[in-house]
């Protein structure tokens, strides 16, 4: 048997495990450490890399901690005001009909200011992909109890925890457009585990494909961290997250196309 001398004998196109899509840009993210957006990112990017059509994708970035996205992954993009990237996805998409259209968006950006903009867009069928990051918090302007905060969660401005009785409870919002007669695939994932990494890149390719049905919107609610916000370590993040997070907003399919219902794969 040949004696391996050296690191050159292993790389070898046959035994290459991960290469970095070409979409992603050599620009250093911003995030923080076990953040979950540069994870999305990832996956976002290898989707659009595989299904060979960066050309044809369009992508909306928000106002919050993914607001400098346009520089991570190259494709095209247009910056939206603050809650307003559902709005400028519709008038994209309508002006492009053939073209892949998403929107990238915070808690804060999506469930807050633009509520009204998710809500309508979604109620109008608008054949766009909204991918919904919740972590629970105002990441980028310093960790600000939001429409999605938890009960007895604490956040810069509500230190002693979330008082449902004078702030409300947390706002479910993916559970409300699901509900929506424009809504065609609303789902809930994570990106916290290699699993889960898997069964979100599975359901937001499927998402991207479904735009070629011009059967209505989709929508994708990821569960993330924020160990920054949270005063966390990016473990405690991931552990508290999965006994708090999840009992609240619990991973899966909202809504499915009728013709897949019996086919949907068990969530991980």
């Amino acid at each position: 048997m040949k004696e391996i001398t050296g690191i050159k004998e292993y790389i070898k196109p046959e035994n290459l495990v991960y290469r970095k899509s070409s979409l992603l840009t050599d620009d250093i993210m911003h995030y923080c450490p076990g953040c979950g957006h540069s994870t999305t990112h990832r996956i976002l990017a290898e989707i659009i890399d595989e299904e060979g059509i960066q050309q044809d994708t369009i992508g909306i970035s928000p106002v919050g901690c993914s607001v400098f996205l346009y520089n991570y992954i190259d494709i095209d993009w247009q910056e939206a005001a603050h809650g307003r990237a559902p709005a400028i996805a519709t008038a994209i998409k309508r002006l492009l009909p053939d073209k892949y259209v998403f929107t990238y968006q915070g808690d804060g950006d999506l469930a807050a200011i633009g509520t009204a903009e998710t809500i309508h867009s979604c109620n109008r069928g608008e054949n766009i992909l909204i991918i919904f990051i919740n972590n629970g918090i105002y990441g980028m302007t310093g960790g600000q109890m939001a429409p999605t905060t938890l009960p007895g969660m604490k956040s810069s401005t509500s230190p002693y925890g979330r008082d449902v009785a004078t702030m409300g409870n947390p706002l479910k919002i993916t559970d409300i457009v699901a509900t929506l007669p424009g809504t065609f695939y609303v789902t809930r994932q994570s990106v916290h585990t290699p699993a889960n990494v898997r069964r979100t890149k599975r359901v937001m390719r499927k998402a991207f494909q479904y735009q070629k049905l011009n059967r209505g919107t989709c929508f994708i609610e990821i569960v993330s961290n924020c160990p920054s916000g949270w005063k966390m370590t990016p473990v405690q993040a991931n552990k508290w997250m999965e006994e708090n997070m999840f009992p609240w907003y619990p991973l899966g399919d909202l809504k499915v196309p009728e013709e897949q219902q019996d086919q949907q794969p068990k969530t991980e």
